[in-house]
């Protein structure tokens, strides 16, 4: 049941982590680091692409 959610979810999961990536690692060129977690782009991106996966995997559950 959960590695059915987590398979669904997994589209939503990458698109936020490349676009995280990509936003964050811009922004970070400029020297703006204020908001990283750890000071490290690729894990913000990490936590943010999560999370994402675990509200996408609630949603299916809770209305599917």
């Amino acid at each position: 049941m959960i590695q059915q959610l987590a398979l669904q979810s997994l589209g939503t999961g990458v698109g936020v982590f490349i676009g995280v990536l990509i936003g964050l690692g811009m922004r970070k060129r400029k020297g703006k680091t204020d908001g990283l977690l750890a000071g490290s782009v690729f894990v913000t991106a990490s936590a943010a692409a999560g999370l994402a996966m675990i509200v996408m995997m609630a949603m299916k559950y809770f209305t599917g």
